[in-house]
């Protein structure tokens, strides 16, 4: 993998995104859905940081507010040195060519009424303004770069198979030359074959590229194979960040220890031992105070209940927002069951 930058081509800090819920004829807002509750981190280029969590934990919401395909509610959202939040539709415009979004179902995000030239194409007449002859040969690149023919340029979506429509949406992605691209459980909609193919065709044109990748996924097998940080997400935080290895073989943050050790194994003679997390996810209307995970952490104390966490250093690039991990804290050793 190419040297990753110092300096974040990508910084969110603080993001927050909490949807109104209306009741009523009147329409009132009754509350807010508080999908992502102060999310901070950076991506570099030629890094893939790995926001991974149950269903609902918010880190599709994160993905689409970076691109404001949602508008933020609160927070930043620097682009090569440049807040986005700040920006009008007009202006944000020039800056949605280095940031681009590969879609999770590689059925519904491509147009059934294009074909594959006029879907990678389009980006191209809009930027660049490039058509005719030009348009062509810079698609047929982009198509043969992914793994597709140039032929390929004449057929529509329906006459390509699950991984050649993700093949299709990375050369879209590609189109503008991005250097963020956040990429939405992109390969969960895939058989697992092909989930490698397409994975190692993104950890190419990363190396090629310099590209930096936002991946969002829940899938600790795939995120294993192309991360080189991961964030763990509950309930719209960020609850433990740092590289791969690390998360995997000492996670520090209860919840991220009982995902790991939730994930299948492939042999059925190997037995993993467990942290047992019992109750279900709050609801995000009402999230608890103090400590989102404290109503189902076996550790908690009544600091966890009343106070929130913030996401501190523990050691050298390693996050973690649980009060039983501050300095001075007694330690803990996160009880397992078989």
């Amino acid at each position: 993998m190419s040297a990753r930058q110092d300096t974040p081509v990508l910084q969110v800090d603080g993001l927050v995104k909490h949807f109104p819920v209306y009741r009523g004829v009147l329409r009132r807002v009754a509350g807010h859905v508080k999908a992502v509750d102060g999310v901070s981190f950076a991506v570099r280029a030629g890094e893939t940081l790995c926001l991974v969590g149950e269903s609902g934990c918010g880190k599709s919401t994160v993905g689409r507010t970076i691109l404001r395909l949602f508008e933020p509610t609160g927070g930043r959202i620097v682009l090569d040195g440049v807040d986005l939040t700040e920006l009008s539709d007009a202006q944000m415009r020039e800056h949605r060519r280095r940031i681009q979004m590969v879609f999770q179902d590689p059925y519904a995000s491509l147009n059934p009424r294009l074909t594959a030239g006029d879907i990678v194409g389009e980006p191209l007449e809009n930027y660049e303004d490039l058509r005719g002859e030009a348009k062509r040969d810079k698609v047929a690149a982009l198509l043969e770069r992914v793994g597709l023919r140039a032929e390929a340029m004449v057929k529509y979506p329906f006459e390509f198979s699950g991984g050649q429509r993700q093949r299709l949406g990375i050369a879209r992605a590609l189109a503008l030359n991005p250097a963020v691209i956040v990429a939405d459980e992109p390969v969960s909609a895939l058989d697992v074959s092909v989930q490698a193919q397409v994975l190692n065709l993104m950890m190419d044109l990363q190396e090629e590229f310099n590209l930096a990748y936002l991946f969002i996924s829940h899938d600790l097998g795939v995120v294993e194979h192309i991360g080189h940080r991961i964030a763990v997400m509950y309930l719209g935080r960020i609850v433990e960040l740092a590289d791969k290895d690390t998360i995997f073989t000492t996670p520090l943050h209860p919840y991220a220890e009982a995902l790991i050790a939730a994930a299948p194994i492939p042999d059925p003679r190997s037995k993993r031992d467990q942290l047992v997390i019992e109750g279900d996810v709050p609801s995000p209307m009402n999230p608890p105070p103090g400590c989102h995970f404290h109503t189902r952490c076996p550790f908690a104390v009544e600091r966890c209940r009343r106070d929130e966490p913030p996401l501190r250093e523990v050691a050298p690039g390693h996050f973690v927002a649980c009060h039983l991990r501050e300095p001075g804290a007694a330690p803990i050793a996160l009880t397992r069951t078989a």
